[in-house]
């Protein structure tokens, strides 16, 4: 039975195999049964490297007193619910991402992404980067060139010619900001399942 540590472009977490590219985490979010308890801990929700160092966390994802580890399709869906790159094993995506953003350190950052986290807010479709997720009839898209393509926690599974006009938003803004500006991390921003 897989946990329920997969992360959602919304920031919901649901219990799904695929497992995805990004790692990530928001604190320890998890009981002694490895039960989830609350959404969030702190502030500083962060997404990570799948490995880094050769380092292996002994007690898995969800181990006793420790912080949940979390999956994220891609960055896009990291982004999309509100996490940034790590300091530590993503240093300077972290250091590229807190300038593109105009921030002077970590706290400014995480303050900004936790006031805008789960909160739709509208522009116009033709303007938004690649990367950044729209809400379509409660379902995640992610905005890639002339096209739309329908989240799933497995890949993107169905795509739709981009339209002219207003859709809520899922990204935070502080993140589309990055994103417009060329982002380019070192975990894969988009998952290579892409429809036809």
């Amino acid at each position: 039975m897989p946990f329920q540590n997969r992360v959602t472009p919304f920031g919901d977490l649901v219990a799904t195999p695929e497992r995805g590219l990004v790692y990530g985490n928001r604190g320890r979010l998890h009981d002694e049964h490895r039960v989830i308890r609350r959404d969030w801990q702190v502030k500083r929700w962060i997404s990570c490297r799948l490995e880094f160092r050769g380092r292996h966390r002994a007690g898995g994802s969800m181990a006793p007193n420790r912080y949940t580890g979390l999956f994220f399709l891609d960055e896009a869906t990291a982004l999309a619910a509100g996490h940034r790159p790590c300091a530590e094993c993503r240093n300077a995506d972290y250091k590229s991402f807190l300038g593109l953003a105009g921030a002077a350190r970590a706290d400014e950052l995480d303050e900004r992404l936790h006031a805008e986290r789960g909160r739709l807010h509208e522009a116009e479709l033709d303007d938004l980067p690649d990367g950044a997720f729209v809400a379509l009839a409660g379902q995640a898209w992610l905005v890639f060139g002339s096209a739309l393509l329908r989240w799933t926690p497995g890949g993107y599974s169905e795509r739709r010619p981009r339209f002219s006009g207003r859709a809520g938003v899922v990204t935070p803004s502080t993140s589309l900001r990055v994103l417009a500006a060329g982002w380019h991390g070192s975990v894969p921003l988009i998952h290579p399942s892409r429809p036809s």
